[in-house]
């Protein structure tokens, strides 16, 4: 079945100070360690600004016609001296406190949009490219890392620094302090001007990024295939328009930068040559000493660095900004299966039968959620009851509603009407630990994850020991193949399971969901071909699997659906016909012609 669903897309229209404030709220190791922090960036502004008053007084205090005032002048340079280290310690301990709640505070960011993510339905999952997800939880928090390292601190600090300079060059000389605060409209002018387009610039940056790693996410995995049908043409056309689409707004974004920085740095000589004029007038008259006068243009530099570093600062807010607006755009998501946690309900200790209570199901169109959905009806008005530990087959062609079905019933989705109970519960209320605990799925294609035999099974029970382990191979009849393993337990399954063969991965997936030891076990057979050796395993290991619980097993071959106790036949997103093997035959219908034409292929 095609599915449509939302799509994560950066359509957020907050506010850079908004995004910025919402962030830090998602954030509280951030906002605990940001005001000491704080505090070193103002004292280490604060030692800065002592060196132009030292030399000030040395030039007008510590030279006389007399001659040169050397105990003075060491005086002042020992001031120098400390006010130095004394900066340079701060901004030391300012960076290593940044550095360590920044990366605390946005791990725990990674975290929850990783967690969020996951906690999103299938729906999401499936409509959303895999590497555009995985680069909101990478690379944006590492552009918003990289800010809170670099670029937050040095616009705190700079406006710091400028802003002490300012207060200091007034009680030195107005008239010069006021030619340089004449500029400071002019300057927030221009950042106004540049900020709105330089936000959009960078959201467009992030969002390439994001793009140009979904493409080459599936590229990899999809390699194979590629080979196969001879398409390399094709993909590296693909690729080269993710590339270019990551080229040229990456090339706009500069463009517009670099206009920044140069519109910073024509302000910033405007202001020396302002001021140098302004000092000279009132030197030559006396209301200025030479050492105001050198000590001010110390001070203009340390006021008009912030605006020469102000273009690359506004540069990585601006990245930053757009990464947590893509972060903030994920978590904003509700989502559609969500857990009841403490307020929900365990199942109940017992074997588990299974209700459908006038369940309906449509796929979401986009801009829609589950719950208002009118999209393609997946399934249509099911009444249904499965009793405890029968074992149930389920038929029907491809987008007939077997697999949304099998997906209802483990609660991957929620119907868009009606309920699904499990032993006499509402799935909408009972918490997630206990039905993963009690209800398991095995999919069609047995998914494994980097890491050994025994890691991938431990995941069905993470308590479980070596020997538990081993026993549930042995329980399954499994002992024989894995002694043929060179390494037992401890082979390596290689990405996705590539070391293994299709149906050896299945041997590890239904082991897997042996050591769960569930009441209720979903089985999406899997129907890749694999060899004789292998099916007879399978088929062993299944019927050990399947004995004393609750099963239903999606049926690709008809085989599965004689052994079984009762046959649900799904056609066009209806159940049309319920009974045993015999019954069904016996009755003609989509069941009798679904074997006919599997008998004869077979």
């Amino acid at each position: 079945m095609t599915t449509t669903a939302p799509t994560i897309e950066s359509t957020s229209r907050d506010g850079a100070m908004r995004t910025f404030r919402r962030g830090l709220a998602l954030s509280p190791e951030l906002r605990s360690g940001l005001p000491k922090t704080v505090g070193l960036g103002l004292a280490s502004s604060a030692g800065r600004v002592i060196i132009p008053i030292v030399i000030q007084q040395v030039l007008d205090r510590g030279l006389s016609d007399s001659g040169v005032d050397m105990r003075f002048v060491w005086k002042m340079v020992g001031l120098a001296l400390l006010a130095t280290a004394f900066t340079a310690l701060a901004t030391g301990f300012m960076h290593l406190r940044l550095a360590r709640v920044s990366e605390t505070a946005l791990s725990g960011l990674r975290v929850r949009a990783f967690r969020h993510i996951h906690d999103l339905s299938m729906l999401h999952q499936a409509s959303e490219q895999r590497g555009a997800l995985v680069a909101r939880v990478t690379s944006d928090v590492d552009q918003i890392s990289r800010f809170m390292q670099w670029g937050g601190i040095m616009l705190l600090v700079n406006s710091a620094q400028a802003l002490l300079a300012i207060v200091v060059m007034g009680v030195y000389s107005l008239p010069m302090a006021a030619t340089v605060v004449v500029m400071v409209p002019l300057i927030i002018l221009m950042i106004r001007l540049f900020q709105s387009r330089l936000e959009r610039a960078f959201l467009a940056v992030r969002e390439a990024v994001g793009h140009l790693l979904a493409t080459l996410a599936e590229i990899v995995v999809g390699a194979p295939v590629i080979r196969a049908y001879g398409v390399e043409e094709r993909t590296k056309d693909k690729l080269g328009e993710a590339i270019e689409r990551h080229r040229s707004t990456g090339i706009r974004a500069g463009i517009i930068s670099s206009l920044f920085s140069g519109a910073g740095e024509l302000l910033s000589s405007t202001v020396i040559a302002s001021s140098l004029v302004v000092g000279t007038i009132l030197a030559v008259r006396g209301s200025v000493s030479v050492g105001t006068v050198v000590a001010f243009l110390f001070l203009i530099q340390l006021f008009i660095q912030p605006i020469q570093v102000l273009g690359e600062a506004v540069n990585e807010a601006q990245t930053a900004i757009a990464g947590w607006r893509r972060v903030l755009d994920v978590l904003d998501i509700p989502p559609d299966v969500a857990d009841p946690g403490l307020s929900g309900v365990d199942l109940p200790a017992e074997s588990l039968g299974v209700d459908f209570r006038g369940v309906e199901f449509r796929y979401p169109k986009p801009g829609e959620t589950a719950a208002d959905a009118t999209g393609t009806r997946a399934v249509e008005t099911l009444d249904l009851t499965i009793e405890p530990r029968s074992k149930v087959a389920v038929v029907g062609e491809t987008g007939s509603g077997k697999t949304t079905f099998a997906k209802l019933l483990t609660r991957l989705m929620d119907p868009t009407s009606g309920t699904v109970e499990i032993g006499g519960k509402d799935l909408r209320m009972v918490r997630f630990a206990s039905l993963r605990d009690r209800v398991v799925m095995v999919p069609q294609e047995g998914s494994l994850f980097r890491g050994t035999i025994a890691d991938n099974v431990q995941m069905g029970r993470p308590t479980a020991n070596r020997a538990e382990i081993r026993g549930a191979f042995e329980r399954l009849g499994l002992g024989d193949w894995l002694g043929e393993l060179a390494s037992g337990l401890d082979t390596q399954v290689g990405e996705r399971g590539s070391s293994l063969s299709v149906g050896e991965r299945q041997l590890v997936a239904l082991t897997r969901a042996a050591i769960a030891d569930p009441e209720l076990l979903v089985l999406d057979e899997a129907t890749s071909a694999v060899d004789p050796a292998t099916e007879v395993r399978i088929s062993r290991a299944l019927h050990q699997l399947t004995e004393g619980r609750t099963v239903v097993t999606i049926a690709h071959r008809m085989s599965t659906a004689e052994a079984a106790e009762r046959v649900l036949v799904f056609d066009q997103a209806r159940l049309v016909q319920d009974g045993t093997h015999q019954q069904l035959l016996a009755d003609g219908g989509v069941y009798a012609r679904l074997h006919e034409s599997w008998a004869r292929a077979t």
